[in-house]
């Protein structure tokens, strides 16, 4: 019987105990141990909270009884790293949940999960020696502490815990960078950066009891934000060598994940759509898609792949660019959606103020793994494309969904300039619309005439219909006989230099062929023509 494929689990304890398939990367626990304070970046859902989970069960003194959970696995190879298994105590935190829209909300939030933890070592406060630090556990164990014993509760539990246990304290962090997301999206940055400052400062670095420290996210926020002086402090990027195979899936790994249930067969389409990372020098598949694809193609073999990743925790970097991006970016954009790499300097640390400059925007999207390097050119200088056919989906529904919405807000207004013969404001509005959408279309007539047509969805449009001598474009039947109804001749122009000659054609065309009997015939007297030409995202509007 095939093992279960575990989409969805994070806990380490429940990927064994459930028997679920599980790609051994408990060879990262060797290379923890190199570390003091160490921080991996990688984009979301690419196992760091599972890998977390890992460590936690590996080096806590309080999980003996599951030491069973490595048997057989790569890490029990290891001599010298099995010395440590079990033998710390180890604090644990997650911040992935830190979507809060106000800093005090987000400090009660921070006060809650400590006092979880503190929770855990409850077994401790008997032995705490001075009676001020027991009332202090009690409170930060009841969320009562005040701002500076809430900042300093890790540094502080630490040291009770190395008292009791004569063991230093390993902390782990997942995804620590979260509230400081949030708080950027909710206007109060300012005040998480100086609250996180204290408690990785007191935590990581003035900490006697700290064994080390291990932290995951997916930006690595500049040490000047919030790792001030931390000297023993490492970090680990998609672009940095070190630890690159224990995030993600491995081409053999994937290899061996479809013979095992015998979807080798697909491996080209698992490759077009899931592969195509790298961290450092490693091509690296999405564990998350990749997973799930097996998944479904397991239970339905006619399945055809999906981008999965589009619809795990949402995609607010790229609607973002888009939407606010200038034309200097929407051209990069018709570059990568046309298989066409942009060079860029990446800037490996950065604050999340650093978004709002255009600039750092390709360095959030190669971190966040809507991007990916395929050469170094220079000092911090890569050429970037996009991963996979997965992520040029997401970019491609962001652009559609984007463009359908703006096109929508503004389709009447367009309406209203055709009506009243207002050339020169029709195609100010056309040209609007064609610079925020995205060339990768096919650049031909037939793309441009079921441009128009979208763009008044919202009306009653009839196009390429036999009239007079000849079949119109698009024919915009008015709701009232009162109204004037539209005839537009769609042309597309090989130059830039023929717009204008292209769109008079366009309006001869209507006369000669008669395109305008029609709407006669259908009992409209009031009959407005136009010509209107189109290169690229340029066009010209001639009335008939």
């Amino acid at each position: 019987m095939m093992k279960r494929i575990p989409t969805g689990i994070e806990n380490f304890k429940e990927m064994i105990d459930k028997d679920a398939y599980y790609i051994d990367k408990t060879n990262f626990i060797g290379e923890v141990l190199n570390e003091q304070v160490a921080l991996y970046t990688r984009p979301r859902r690419f196992g760091k909270t599972l890998n977390m989970s890992m460590l936690y069960y590996f080096f806590s003194n309080k999980e003996k009884d599951n030491a069973y959970l490595f048997d057989g696995l790569n890490i029990t190879k290891n001599k010298e790293a099995m010395k440590h298994q079990n033998q710390y105590p180890v604090i644990s935190l997650t911040f992935k949940d830190f979507g809060l829209q106000n800093f005090q909300i987000s400090f009660e939030y921070y006060q809650n999960l400590i006092a979880e933890v503190f929770k855990d070592y409850n077994n401790i406060l008997d032995h705490i020696s001075l009676p001020e630090d027991q009332e202090k556990f009690v409170r930060l164990r009841r969320a009562e502490g005040n701002f500076t014993e809430t900042a300093m509760a890790l540094s502080f539990l630490s040291k009770q815990l190395y008292q009791y246990y004569n063991k230093k304290v390993i902390i782990l962090i997942d995804e620590y960078d979260v509230p400081l997301q949030a708080a950027y999206q909710g206007g109060y940055y300012d005040d998480m950066v100086d609250f996180l400052r204290s408690v990785f400062s007191s935590a990581l670095k003035t900490n006697d009891a700290l064994e080390k420290g291990i932290m995951t996210g997916c930006l690595r926020i500049s040490k000047e934000s919030i790792f001030t002086g931390l000297n023993n402090f490492t970090s680990y990027s998609i672009l940095d060598p070190i630890s690159s195979e224990f995030f993600g899936f491995t081409e053999e790994e994937v290899k061996q994940l479809l013979r095992d249930y015998h979807l080798f067969d697909y491996f080209d389409e698992v490759k077009e759509w899931y592969d195509g990372y790298f961290f450092g020098d490693l091509e690296i598949y999405n564990p998350w898609s990749t997973l799930s694809y097996v998944k479904f193609k397991t239970a339905y073999a006619k399945f055809e792949p999906i981008s999965f990743w589009a619809n795990t925790s949402g995609n607010d970097l790229v609607v973002k660019y888009i939407e606010t991006g200038d034309q200097g970016l929407r051209d990069d954009f018709d570059q990568l959606m046309n298989g066409v790499s942009i060079e860029k300097v990446i800037k490996p640390e950065l604050t999340y103020r650093d978004m709002d400059n255009k600039n750092n925007i390709y360095s959030f999207l190669l971190l966040t793994g809507y991007l990916k390097v395929t050469k170094k050119t220079g000092q911090n200088q890569y050429k970037l494309v996009i991963p996979n056919k997965e992520v040029y989906e997401i970019y491609k529904q962001s652009f559609m969904s984007y463009f359908t919405d703006y096109t929508t807000a503004r389709s009447n207004e367009l309406y209203q300039a055709l009506t009243k013969e207002n050339v020169v404001l029709v195609n100010r509005i056309l040209d609007d619309i064609l610079i925020r959408s995205i060339s990768y279309y096919d650049n031909q007539e037939s793309f441009y005439h079921g441009f128009l047509v979208g763009l008044f969805h919202g009306y009653e449009v009839e196009s390429n219909r036999e009239a007079g001598q000849g079949r119109f474009d698009l024919y915009i039947k008015p709701n009232s006989f009162l109204d004037p109804a539209i005839i537009i001749e769609c042309k597309h122009s090989s130059a830039l230099g023929h717009l204008q000659k292209d769109a008079e054609n366009g309006a001869k065309q209507i006369q000669e062929n008669q395109y305008m009997k029609e709407a006669k015939n259908d009992g409209f007297s009031n009959i407005i023509s136009y010509g209107i030409s189109f290169y690229k995202k340029r066009c010209f509007v001639v009335k008939a």
